[in-house]
């Protein structure tokens, strides 16, 4: 006499389909809502002061320098101080509302609190001026700044994609005098120009140290 009717033999199947679709619900559950919101692509926090980069990198065709002036020397990009602002903003735009934040600062001498955008992982290494000193380009991680009103993340901050580039730089490459050029692609590169032989670090020590 059969104890157990036969459609008990799917039980296992079933057992494991609802596991496997249990745990892929809470990993996905747990990267949805558990995953810091500056890692993830399109991330753009309200700074203190509504600064455009729109405005100044693109129609007023600032470079990237004259506020993050060390990117080139440093391991990390400057937040420009109050005084890069009120060397325009002591002529320019004096009475705007927008701007009471800035003027606030620069008297009392209390640093504006902007909010950092591209924040990495604290167990993660990154050298700005590495990657600029062989012709990474601004806009290959940060995207097209100059069209952004408000900045944003653009890229995905994760292993993955920085591998990808390590292990294939050369698209990312150009002269190291259009690093800042937003709109440069390969086709505007002066003839007989080739990108540098460079081999990032692929091994974990290169970017957790």
């Amino acid at each position: 006499m059969q104890l157990f009717p036969k459609s008990l033999n799917k039980l296992p199947f079933l057992a494991a389909v609802g596991s496997a679709a249990g745990l892929i619900g809470v990993v996905g559950g747990f990267w949805y809502y558990a995953s810091p919101s500056h890692l993830q692509v399109g991330y753009a926090p309200l700074q203190p002061v509504p600064y455009s980069h729109r405005l100044h990198a693109g129609q007023m065709g600032m470079d990237c320098r004259y506020c993050h002036a060390n990117v080139e020397r440093a391991a990390h990009a400057q937040i420009p101080a109050t005084q890069v602002c009120m060397g325009c903003h002591a002529v320019v735009k004096r009475e705007s509302a927008r701007l009471a934040p800035v003027r606030a600062s620069w008297e009392s001498g209390d640093s504006i609190e902007w909010i950092k955008v591209h924040r990495l992982p604290e167990h993660t290494y990154f050298d700005h001026s590495a990657h600029l000193a062989v012709g990474v380009g601004c806009v290959t991680c940060h995207g097209r700044i100059d069209q952004m009103d408000v900045v944003r993340l653009n890229q995905p901050i994760a292993m993955q994609w920085c591998l990808e580039c390590h292990r294939n730089p050369t698209p990312n490459l150009r002269p190291k005098d259009q690093i800042t050029n937003m709109t440069w692609t390969r086709e505007d590169a002066p003839p007989g120009w080739t990108p540098p032989a460079v081999t990032p670090p692929q091994h974990c020590s290169g970017c957790h140290r």
